[in-house]
């Protein structure tokens, strides 16, 4: 005979199951690599939320990887290029190294490099996510949120321009890996010169002081909605509450498509597959809470 204690634990667990289905208490991003040549994506955590594990194995052209972030985390993701590793994981990249390791353990990027920022909402707050050349530009980058939550307006962002072929030559970082010399990634200006004006710091750690310099308007009417300098909110910094968010590297190479501003390099086919999935993944989450009270009445039917 089942006890009314046991009874309340199974609606407990149907409860809390459902519930994590159906608001999530996780988000996952889903990198995917369209360059033509190998990268080794990485993150940091801000403070005061889990480091995340990083592919050990450099991310081949074509290829996708995911990775789980719980509610709240905030941090940065960038790919590194170029890079070399002996068997104990220590060597280097030619643009967004961390520290010469293959696993960054909480090291940040060598500028310069792109960056995807973000910190996902608790409960129902909204994420908030952008992209950024503040510190500079290695690779082009597109980041959309593709399972929306709520009824937010969320859209895509990116910097999909080759910003290395139009550096200013004062900026530019030269390579000498095995795709042959040249211009492999664009300094900041605060990098290269260190001066207030264009670093936002000292007498200039503020909006009003520190404004758009030529070499940030060159960053901004590149990539119009990506973070340019340090106080470029209103154009670059957006929001939504969604649980998975594609970043894609080189997203208008290898014949990537873009459909309605998202960047996919999907066939038109595979693209209705993925909007009939969506639809039944949004369905499924529809029959959630009727299946939830019918799970109810047969658990206290026992």
């Amino acid at each position: 005979m089942v006890t009314m204690s046991t009874k309340a634990n199974l609606i407990i667990t149907i409860f809390l199951l459902s519930f994590h289905i159906r608001f999530g208490l996780s988000s996952i991003f889903t990198i995917s690599n369209n360059c033509p040549q190998t990268i080794w994506p990485a993150t940091l955590s801000g403070a005061g939320t889990p480091q995340l594990p990083t592919t050990e194995l450099g991310l081949n052209p074509g290829q996708t990887i995911q990775l789980t972030a719980p509610q709240g985390w905030s941090g940065r993701i960038w790919a590194r290029t170029e890079c070399e590793f002996n068997d104990a994981g220590i060597g280097n990249c030619e643009t967004g190294d961390c520290g010469g390791m293959l696993k960054c353990n909480g090291l940040g990027p060598l500028p310069p490099a792109t960056l995807f920022e973000i910190t996902l909402g608790k409960g129902d707050e909204d994420d908030f996510y952008d992209i950024s050349v503040v510190d500079g530009y290695n690779l082009p980058m597109a980041a959309a949120p593709t399972v929306v939550t709520t009824n937010n307006s969320c859209v895509a962002t990116e910097c999909i321009v080759d910003l290395n072929s139009g550096c200013p030559r004062e900026l530019q970082v030269e390579g000498n890996g095995k795709n042959g010399i040249g211009v492999v990634a664009c300094k900041s200006a605060c990098e290269v010169f260190g001066l207030e004006k264009y670093c936002c710091n000292g007498n200039s750690a503020n909006p009003t002081t520190c404004q758009p310099s030529f070499y940030s308007a060159f960053f901004k009417s590149a990539c119009p909605k990506a973070y340019s300098y340090a106080f470029d909110d209103a154009t670059s910094i957006f929001t939504c509450k969604a649980s998975n968010y594609e970043i894609t590297f080189c997203p208008t190479i290898n014949g990537l498509r873009k459909s309605n501003g998202i960047p996919t390099n999907q066939s038109a086919q595979e693209q209705d597959n993925g909007d009939k999935h969506e639809q039944m993944a949004s369905g499924a989450n529809a029959l959630i809470f009727p299946s939830f009270f019918y799970l109810i009445f047969l658990t206290l039917s026992l």
